[in-house]
C-alpha cells in the first residue's frame, strides 16, 4: 500500500532520481487509491518562470495493485542544460485536482502545495577527475605557517605581531574603524614547508584564501591581481609551492574576487599608495570606466556600502579581458600552477562574467576547477531578480556547500533529524551528479564561527567583538564535549558525497566565534593532538576507499539521537553510525557486519556509547 500518491525520492515514483543529463529520459509514476476512477492523469512540466503554460504529459495506468493502481509517462525534456518544475494534475468526474508538494518530497492532493524541481543539465558536463573525491585543507595564508623568512619593507599602516599566539586585533581604531592591518607573517612558504603534514591527514586541495596584493589581512580587498601580496612571499614562491604540492599528489585553489577590489589599488587608488594613476585620481586612467562614479570621484557605487570596496561593472568588456583573456589573471595564475579558483561572492557576478570565468579555466587547463561561494541551494537560486543557472554545465563546476554544514551542525547540536535528512536529500535530488561530486563541504570557514564553538559553546545572541572575545575558549569540560561532537560532525561529513572541506585548525581543537577569532593562527606547539589523530585517522578511511566517489547514498535512520547511513557501489559499502546523545543506543539492526573503527566514544555489539560514532566498511 502507498502512503503518498508520489514520492519524488522513490525510485518507483521517479527514474533516475534527481537531476539528469540532457538526452535522458525520465518516468514518472504516482499511485492512486482504485476509488478514484480518473479520466485523465497527466505531468504538468513547467519551465523554471514560466509558469503559466506548462507542458502536458498525459499518464496511464500502467500497473494496478491491490487497493491502489500506478499511472505514469516516460518524457524526453529538451536537449539544453534547463531548470523545470512540475507536478500532477488527476480529473475526476470533470473536477481537475493537483498533485503537490507538502514537504521536501512527499506529494499529495494540495493546491497550495509547492512544486518539485527537475534539474537536466548538460551532457557534456562532468567533474574534473584528478581532484573530484578529494580531501580539501582551507588555509587562511595570513595564519597558517610563518616560515622564518624576514618580512622586510612592511608598510607603515600594517602591524606585525611579534607574539604567533597573540589574539588577532579585534577593537577598533581611535577612529571607529575595523582595520584589518595586523599581521602574523604566515606565507607562502611556510605553506610548502608544512604540505608533508597536510599529505599526512589525506589532503588533495589546498584551498587558499586571497593571495594576491591587498592592504588587509583578510586580502578581498585586492590592489593588484598580478602579485602575490609581499608578505605572503612572491610569484615564485607560488609557483615553487605548487610544483611541490603536486608532487605529492595535492593541487592548489586560488579565491578570486570580482566582484570589487580594493579603493586602496593600482586599478582605483583612492589613497594615491600608486602615484597619481587610478580611476579616483584619473578620470583618464585605463582603469575609470571599470567602476561607475556617481559623482566623480568622491561618491561611487561600493560593495555593501563599504567604500574600501569599489564595485566593478564586470561587464565591461575591457575588465573581462583583463581577467579572462589570453593574457588574463585567470591564465596567467593557472600558468604558475594554480589548480583553479573559488569565485568570492559568486551569486553577485553576473553570467557574462561566469560564463567567461568557465572558458578561461577550462582553457588553461581541461580539468581546471571553478567553484562559487553560494550560501543556499544553488540549483535554483534567484538573486538580484534573477534566476541563476550555475550548475547547468557552462558555469561553475560546484559550489561551497552551506546546506550540508547547516544541517549537520544543527543535527549534532541539536537533534534537528529533519533537517539533517531532508537538508541531504534534497541537495543530492537538486544537483548535477558532477556538482555532487566536486562540492567542497566545510563545518568551518573564514566566515563562520568554528565548528567545535558553535557545537559546545554558548549560545551565541549576536554578542559583540568584546563578548567574543572573553567566550573564545571553551572551559574544559565544554572543550571536551565539543571534540566528541566535532568529530561525530566531521565523520558525517567525510563520508556523505562531495568533499570534505577541513579549515585549518579545526583538526587541532581550535575555537573562536566569528572575524576575527575563527582567523586565528594555528597552535603549531599547543594543539590537541589525539583530536589530529582521530582526523589523521578520517583521513585514512576516505582515501582508502575510493568507490566512495561514485558511491550511492542510502539513509538507514535518522533520529533525534541516531543518524545511520550506508555508500555502495561496486559490491562495496561502507556504513556510517553516529550517536549524538548522552545514552547507549542500540542500532544492531540497522548496522552491516564489517571491519569497524570507531572515530569517538563507543561500539560494541551494535550498541553505539554516548557521544559516539564509527564507520563500518564491509
Amino acid at each position: 500500500m502507498y502512503t503518498f500518491p508520489y514520492d519524488s525520492f522513490d525510485a518507483l515514483h521517479k527514474s533516475p532520481f534527481g537531476a539528469v543529463r540532457t538526452g535522458v529520459q525520465i518516468t514518472f509514476s504516482i499511485s492512486l487509491s482504485d476509488s478514484i476512477l480518473p479520466t485523465r492523469c497527466e505531468l504538468l512540466l513547467y519551465k523554471a518562470d514560466e509558469f503559466d503554460a506548462p507542458a502536458r504529459y498525459e499518464m496511464t495506468i500502467n500497473r494496478a495493485h491491490v487497493g491502489y493502481n500506478r499511472y505514469g509517462c516516460t518524457i524526453l525534456p529538451e536537449p539544453v542544460g534547463q531548470l523545470y518544475f512540475y507536478c500532477f494534475e488527476v480529473t475526476v468526474g470533470g473536477e481537475r485536482r493537483q498533485i503537490r508538494r507538502v514537504d521536501s518530497h512527499y506529494g499529495d492532493f494540495d493546491e497550495n502545495g509547492a512544486l518539485w524541481q527537475l534539474t537536466v543539465y548538460d551532457r557534456d558536463f562532468h567533474a574534473p577527475q584528478l581532484y573530484s573525491r578529494g580531501i580539501i585543507y582551507q588555509i587562511f595564508p595570513d595564519r597558517f605557517y610563518n616560515s622564518g623568512v624576514p618580512k622586510d619593507n612592511v608598510p607603515k599602516d600594517r602591524t606585525l605581531h611579534q607574539n604567533w599566539n597573540d589574539m588577532p586585533e579585534y577593537l577598533p581604531n581611535q577612529n571607529g574603524e575595523i582595520t584589518n592591518s595586523d599581521y602574523f607573517g604566515g606565507d607562502l612558504r611556510g605553506i610548502a614547508e608544512q604540505l608533508d603534514y597536510l599529505q599526512d591527514l589525506g589532503v588533495s586541495l589546498i584551498y587558499l584564501n586571497p593571495i594576491f596584493e591587498a592592504h588587509s589581512n583578510h586580502r578581498y580587498n585586492v590592489a593588484n591581481y598580478f602579485k602575490v601580496d609581499p608578505l605572503l612571499g612572491t610569484n615564485e614562491d607560488f609557483q615553487l609551492l605548487c610544483r611541490q604540492a603536486r608532487a605529492r599528489g595535492i593541487g592548489i585553489v586560488l579565491d578570486g574576487v570580482f566582484s570589487h577590489t580594493g579603493s586602496d589599488s593600482v586599478y582605483f587608488n583612492k589613497a594615491g599608495r600608486y602615484g597619481e594613476g587610478g580611476a579616483y585620481r584619473d578620470p583618464k586612467s585605463p582603469y575609470r570606466d571599470w567602476y561607475k562614479f556617481t559623482e566623480y570621484p568622491q561618491k561611487y557605487h561600493s560593495w555593501w556600502g563599504f567604500e574600501t570596496l569599489p564595485e566593478i561593472i564586470e561587464e565591461n568588456e575591457d575588465y573581462l579581458e583583463f581577467i579572462c583573456g589570453e593574457h588574463g589573471v585567470i591564465r596567467y595564475w593557472m600558468s604558475l600552477g594554480a589548480q583553479g579558483f573559488r569565485l568570492d561572492v559568486a551569486d553577485e557576478l553576473p553570467d557574462v562574467i561566469l560564463d567567461r570565468l568557465r572558458q578561461a579555466v577550462k582553457a588553461a587547463n581541461p580539468e581546471g576547477i571553478l567553484i562559487g561561494e553560494v550560501w543556499e541551494d544553488a540549483s535554483n537560486k534567484i538573486s538580484y531578480s534573477q534566476r541563476r543557472h550555475y550548475l547547468l554545465g557552462s558555469q561553475l563546476d560546484s559550489v561551497m556547500n552551506y546546506p550540508f554544514m547547516n544541517a549537520i551542525l544543527r543535527y549534532v547540536r541539536y537533534g534537528d533529524s529533519n533537517t539533517l535528512y531532508h537538508g541531504i536529500l534534497t541537495i543530492l535530488e537538486n544537483y548535477p551528479a558532477p556538482a555532487v561530486q566536486m562540492l567542497f563541504s566545510s563545518l568551518s570557514t573564514h566566515d563562520t564561527p568554528r565548528a567545535i564553538t558553535q557545537l559546545a559553546g554558548e549560545e551565541y545572541k549576536g554578542g559583540d567583538r568584546s563578548w567574543q572575545a572573553q567566550h573564545y575558549l571553551l572551559p574544559p569540560e565544554m572543550y571536551r564535549r565539543g571534540c566528541s561532537l566535532l568529530l561525530i560532525a566531521y565523520t558525517i561529513l567525510y563520508f556523505l558525497p562531495g568533499n570534505p572541506c577541513l579549515y585549518y585548525g579545526d583538526e587541532m581543537g581550535v575555537c573562536g566565534w566569528r572575524d576575527p577569532f575563527n582567523r586565528t593562527t594555528y597552535p603549531w606547539n599547543s594543539g590537541d593532538e589525539a583530536l589530529r589523530e582521530r582526523f589523521r585517522l578520517l583521513g585514512s578511511l576516505y582515501r582508502e576507499n575510493a568507490f566512495l566517489a561514485e558511491a550511492n547514498f542510502l539513509p538507514v535512520s535518522c533520529t533525534g539521537e541516531v543518524f545511520v547511513f550506508t555508500r555502495d557501489a561496486q559490491s562495496r559499502a561502507l556504513t556510517v553510525a553516529v550517536n549524538r546523545s548522552d545514552a547507549p543506543q542500540d542500532v544492531s539492526l540497522v548496522t552491516e557486519q564489517g571491519e569497524q573503527t570507531v572515530i569517538t566514544g563507543s561500539y560494541e555489539d551494535g550498541v553505539l556509547g554516548p557521544l559516539s560514532a564509527v564507520v563500518i566498511v564491509e
